[in-house]
Formats: C-alpha cells, sequence, structure tokens
C-alpha cells in the first residue's frame, strides 16, 4: 500500500512540476512575442494605445455603422504609430463571424474601409470574442488573410481599448 501510494505522490509531483514548466514557457513565449490591442477603433476610446505601445493593432472597420474611412485625422494618427494593423471582424457586432454567415460583400466592405482609411490592405484577421463558424473561417482563408484565434490569444499579450473585457489589461499586463 506504501508503495503505490509514493507511486502516485511521485506521479503527481512529475505532472505539477511538467504543468509548472509549461507555464514558465508561456510567460517566456508572452514576453517574447509582440503586444496587441484589440478594438480599436475611432468609436471606442483607446489609451491603451499610448499606454502599452502594442506592436499590432486590430483594427473594427465599421463601429456601431461608423466607418473608419470618415475619420482621416484618426486614420493618420494609427498610421503615425507605425504598427502592423490587421482587421477585427467588420462591425465587431456580438460573435458576427459565428452567429452570421458574413457574404463576400460585407467582408469586403471590412476591407474597403480598412484600405480607404489607411491605405493598406490588411494581412491578418482576428474575429470579435475570437469565435468564427467554419464557412467564415474559410471565406477568410480564401482572401488571403492570415487567421489569428485562441493559440495567437494564449501566446501574445492582448490589450483591449475601454478596458472593459473579462481580463483586465492590468491582469494581461503580468502575465
Amino acid at each position: 500500500m506504501k508503495r503505490r501510494v509514493k507511486k502516485i505522490l511521485s506521479i503527481s509531483l512529475i505532472l505539477l512540476l511538467i504543468i509548472l514548466i509549461l507555464i514558465v514557457l508561456l510567460f517566456i513565449v508572452r514576453l517574447m512575442t509582440p503586444t496587441e490591442i484589440d478594438d480599436v477603433s475611432p468609436g471606442i476610446l483607446c489609451p491603451e494605445i499610448e499606454i502599452y505601445n502594442p506592436d499590432v493593432l486590430y483594427i473594427i472597420p465599421d463601429y456601431n455603422a461608423h466607418p473608419i474611412s470618415f475619420y482621416p485625422k484618426w486614420c493618420n494618427y494609427i498610421l503615425s504609430r507605425n504598427k502592423e494593423l490587421g482587421l477585427h471582424g467588420v462591425k465587431h457586432t456580438y460573435k458576427e463571424f459565428l452567429y452570421e454567415n458574413i457574404s463576400q460583400e460585407e467582408l469586403n466592405l471590412g476591407i474597403e474601409e480598412f484600405e480607404k482609411c489607411f491605405e493598406l490592405t490588411p494581412k491578418t484577421f482576428k474575429p470579435p470574442q475570437l469565435a468564427i463558424s467554419a464557412e467564415n473561417k474559410q471565406l477568410i482563408k480564401k482572401n488571403n488573410l492570415k487567421f489569428k484565434g485562441y493559440f495567437n490569444q494564449a501566446t501574445h499579450k492582448v490589450y483591449h481599448c475601454s478596458d472593459d473585457k473579462m481580463i483586465p489589461n492590468r491582469i494581461v499586463k503580468i502575465f
């Protein structure tokens, strides 16, 4: 009986050690990868751009029916930050890429807004709330947009504009 208990304890310790090593490795990876900010739009206050100085900004092209191209000063400000820019949904409605079948035309409108604002074509895409259906994921890939999802979120420090998310930015900063 004592042997069995010792064996269970040693296996438990090994598993605990493996988990701790994985957590440390994830922490190191997050320190080395580019930082990101989601939910960037002229309709959302975003002091986090100045506070965290991220490497990547994920832009909402048409938040609350306010296309970003209507805000040329904002577009120039974002461009002046000299950051990588990605597309973050089209309208950023709740899980829009999970519950709605996004048409090519809808996606094109988001891409066109992005291009009008920044004179750049987006290369990356991250769906709102990281939720996307298989059909919409195929649409994203068909448009040669690099998809960013849960793995990206786990391996990068991702802050949010307006910091009202489930995991506050101050917690993201620590980890």
